[in-house]
């Protein structure tokens, strides 16, 4: 713990997880809205991509500018953009497989695989943010 504190590694984290907190909250408010009064219930999918855009977006500036400020020696532009939004899907497609595993294959409760897909997505977008988009 002392070794991360000194290297930056911790504030990094702890930045990380609040400003995913709320990009969280930025894509229930695109989120929910929309399933509430513009996609019925079973089409509630549809409104996905745009909560996602919107909270990628926020999630980006966020994490540029304060999670990870200072840290590499990053070239900002549409690659570094590219980066991040796929990383960010890659953990949406991961928090995906594990709840469907969880569900589907084992059977659990849908919220019994909420720990395992948070703790595995949170901590696989972070090092490949800290290492391949932000470095």
């Amino acid at each position: 713990m002392r070794r991360w504190r000194e290297s930056g590694v911790l504030g990094q984290l702890i930045r990380f997880g609040i400003a995913g907190g709320i990009s969280t909250l930025i894509y229930a408010s695109v989120y929910l809205p929309l399933t509430s009064f513009v996609f019925a219930r079973e089409q509630a999918v549809y409104a996905v991509p745009f909560a996602f855009a919107v909270a990628v977006t926020a999630g980006f500036f966020l994490h540029s500018r304060w999670s990870f400020k200072g840290h590499g020696t990053r070239t900002p532009g549409p690659v570094q953009q590219a980066k991040f939004v796929a990383v960010q899907g890659s953990g949406m497609a991961l928090n995906a497989v594990v709840t469907w595993a969880g569900t589907a294959l084992l059977g659990y409760p849908a919220w019994v695989p909420l720990l395992p897909a948070i703790v595995l997505a949170t901590g696989m977008t972070f090092l490949l943010n800290r290492y391949l988009v932000f470095a």
